[in-house]
């Protein structure tokens, strides 16, 4: 094993699964965490068959599926509700997983923070780090308490704006997408029985996906701008605004939104670092190594194989120098697609390039494909 001792910086999806996935298979594992409470955020989130055989991996998939709701299509609609088609997913996560999981995101991380704590990781929240540095055998780094520490690996899985990648001297930034996304949790319409997109409308696209018996998460996705860019009224009072066009079920679902509704808004951001991740004893993994728009809703996907391929690869017989690379040979060539075509298909969706409704179908369809077919 080229590893015994490992610090996971973030407790996000990334850093919590991989460090169950690292105390699983014996090695001392302390996780950073910055805030001073240990939870997910509310919102909903699409999690691909290939997440969910990650989960598997980790040993959470039962405790995570009796969480959400699953499904095996998409429904395809314009803007008024007429349907336009009804597409099968492909099962990324092979033919005995469901092919989608509707879920709450705090739901997730709940399972993941309450099985992390179990295997014995060592959880500190309210700390980050603030210095790397290294030697041929060991990472030691300064926390933000002044205390210190000595790993045989750092993984800084502290999201898109992760400082653990500045400190490794990794100059590359997230950059804006052009859109933004408004999303809420609201009640679940009876009809709802799986993922549907909306087409046509006043905006690039709305849906929305089941995430339990009675609970659903829908989105719009809008021009690019921060909340305040859009006005001054409260944000549940803005998606509904910004919703307005959309009939049938998502009518539905719009005319629900009101003070009491959580609402969120995000600009959409994408980051891709180059080959390899890593310096030295360090490296990034999850958004803070790549973050995509989720017109192919495999964000948590990438992120959830980073974390159990690592754990995989270090605590193999490989020396670290060289289960390092094998990682990045591992990984590179699915994220890579999965980034390249959701960017591919965001600027179809802005109107600055050229393309058909099978161009998109296409892309989608090849994308999964492709990763139902190779070694994650």
């Amino acid at each position: 094993m080229s590893v015994s001792s490992v610090l996971v910086v973030g407790g996000g999806i990334t850093g919590s699964m991989l460090a169950l996935a690292l105390a699983q298979r014996g090695v001392r594992v302390d996780l950073a965490e910055i805030s001073p409470t240990w939870h997910g955020v509310g919102h909903g989130i699409t999690v691909q068959g290939n997440a969910l055989a990650a989960l598997e991996r980790v040993g959470v998939l039962d405790e995570v599926l009796c969480r959400g709701v699953p499904f095996d299509q998409l429904r395809m609609r314009q803007a008024d509700g007429s349907l336009i088609a009804e597409v099968p997913t492909p099962r990324t996560g092979g033919p005995d997983l469901p092919a989608t999981l509707g879920a709450l995101r705090s739901d997730v991380q709940a399972v993941l923070c309450e099985r992390v704590y179990a295997a014995g990781v060592t959880v500190r929240l309210g700390l980050t780090v603030r210095a790397i540095a290294q030697d041929s055998r060991h990472a030691s780094v300064e926390f933000s308490d002044g205390s210190t520490g000595h790993y045989d690996l750092v993984a800084g899985a502290d999201g898109i704006r992760s400082a653990t990648r500045s400190m490794l001297g990794i100059d590359v930034e997230p950059r804006p997408s052009g859109m933004s996304i408004w999303r809420v949790v609201a009640d679940r319409p009876a009809a709802m029985d799986c993922a549907e997109v909306y087409y046509g409308g006043p905006r690039y696209k709305a849906g929305y996906s089941p995430i339990s018996p009675d609970k659903c998460y829908a989105y719009v996705l809008d021009r690019d701008g921060t909340a305040r860019d859009f006005g001054d009224a409260p944000a549940w009072q803005l998606m509904y605004d910004r919703s307005e066009g959309y009939g049938g079920t998502w009518g539905e679902i719009r005319e629900s939104i009101g003070p009491g509704s959580d609402v969120s808004h995000t600009r959409i951001e994408w980051l891709l670092v180059p080959d390899p991740w890593y310096r030295g004893r360090a490296i990034v993994v999850g958004d803070a190594a790549h973050a995509c728009p989720p017109l192919i809703a495999q964000g948590a996907a990438m992120c959830a194989e980073d974390a159990v391929v690592l754990a995989q690869l270090v605590t193999s017989d490989l020396p670290l120098e060289r289960a390092l690379p094998a990682f990045m040979a591992r990984r590179m060539p699915r994220v890579e697609v999965v980034v390249r075509n959701s960017m591919r298909l965001v600027r179809w969706e802005m109107g600055l390039e050229a393309h058909t409704d099978e161009d998109v179908a296409a892309t989608m369809s090849s994308t999964l494909s492709f990763l139902a077919a190779a070694e994650a």
